[in-house]
């Protein structure tokens, strides 16, 4: 029953080939983000990471993908350049028989020996595939396997331990399983026919089809990602690994306002008493005129001008805490998240001390973030130029914002 549905990969017969099942639905990892095994880990989909072993092993001439039939375009998305380097096909209703399939996809060009491996083990290295290699022979299966460590307990039917087993000569089965091809590709046949479809992994069909295997060193690196938790240990231990280059962005702003006939000023979202008032068709906030800018800059998102021109009447006499806000919309809808506000207000008057507090808690408030992440400043301009003169204020702003992803190379 050769009959599997596939795009061929060409590729000359004899030496050693490899299947990854990639079949299965991952139902013990949850499906709100798909299958496991085109979940991403350190960046990349934990299939590409487990096909890049294989693709790139000098002993291994043929890999052989077998996929479920709603996947071909998450395959795609996933695997990119190493497309046109694989075989691929449909796989079945369970793992049994799209080993099966796969398999019989090989049948055109008969290796001497195969590999079958579960896509959700990425980490398994190039020492490990030799060892499995290296002792397949014409009669004889490779199963990579570790002792176990652990007492077992068997279960009584109540929940009370029933008996401790003896661990000894007791292992823990691996992939990738090597046999020589057709023998395996026989009994798989042999069980399909007969409608056997109860065997865990494929050294147990080769054991009931009295094929020998022989145990080799496996590797505790080598983990079959299960459940949910895994593929976040898997992730945390891959990003550890490398290094990164976090995307944190810095924008400025400065303002300037003259002074007008008035009797406050408004800064940073606090109105002060004074003998003028700042000019401007808003409220001539020149500490949060600038801050806005300064985030707007983090994302390349234009100034203030931009979005809030002078020339629209609506924004006539607006309080600058709504352009401030804005912006750091603008920053959260790109991922965006604020990591502290920095004001130097530049003014021979009015004093800026007694309000710093004030100052604080509303820029708080705008931006979502703790006092503790947020400055501000006040020095005087040494009675030069038109701050000393009295004439205005100005207003410089720094912005720090975390984005998600790294700097590019």
């Amino acid at each position: 029953m050769r009959e599997p549905s596939a795009i061929k990969a060409v590729s000359a017969g004899g030496g050693v080939a490899a299947v990854i099942v990639a079949a299965g639905r991952g139902e013990r990892a949850g499906q709100a983000d798909g299958p496991k095994q085109y979940r991403h880990i350190g960046g990349r989909a934990i299939l590409a990471r487990t096909l890049e072993t294989f693709l790139t092993h000098p002993r291994i001439a043929r890999v052989v993908v077998v996929v479920h039939a709603d996947d071909r375009l998450l395959l795609e998305k996933a695997v990119g350049d190493h497309l046109a380097r694989i075989t691929i096909v449909t796989g079945g209703r369970t793992r049994q028989e799209s080993v099966r399939l796969g398999l019989v996809a090989l049948d055109d060009t008969i290796p001497d020996k195969v590999l079958i491996h579960d896509a959700v083990r990425p980490f398994a290295d190039r020492d490990l595939i030799d060892r499995v290699i290296d002792v397949v022979s014409s009669g004889q299966g490779a199963l990579p396997a570790l002792p176990v460590a652990d007492t077992l307990k068997r279960e009584s039917r109540d929940g009370t331990i029933g008996e401790t087993v003896p661990r000894m000569g007791l292992h823990a089965a691996q992939t990738p399983q090597g046999f020589p091809f057709r023998p395996i590709l026989d009994a798989h046949e042999k069980a399909h026919q007969a409608g056997r479809d109860d065997f865990t992994d494929d050294a147990a069909i080769a054991e009931w089809a009295r094929l020998p295997v022989r145990i080799v060193a496996g590797s505790p690196d080598n983990v079959k990602l299960t459940w949910a938790r895994d593929i976040v240990m898997a992730d945390q231990r891959l990003n550890g690994a490398r290094l990164s280059f976090p995307d944190i962005r810095t924008g400025n702003g400065y303002d300037v306002h003259a002074f007008e006939p008035g009797d406050h000023v408004t800064l940073c979202g606090v109105a002060i008493p004074h003998d003028r008032k700042l000019s401007g068709h808003s409220d001539a906030d020149v500490g949060l005129h600038a801050l806005t800018d300064a985030l707007l800059a983090t994302c390349s998102a234009g100034d203030i001008g931009t979005h809030f021109p002078p020339s629209d009447p609506q924004w006539k006499g607006a309080a600058s805490r709504l352009f401030v806000e804005h912006a750091a919309r603008i920053v959260r809808a790109r991922g965006g998240r604020i990591a502290n506000a920095d004001i130097t207000l530049i003014c021979e008057a009015p004093r800026v001390g007694p309000h710093r507090e004030a100052m604080t808690a509303a820029l708080s408030d705008m931006l979502g973030i703790t006092a503790e992440r947020i400055s501000i400043k006040a020095t005087t301009n040494e009675k030069l130029g038109f701050v000393g003169r009295q004439e205005g204020i100005a207003a410089i702003a720094t912005a720090s914002v975390v984005y998600p992803g790294e700097v590019p190379e």
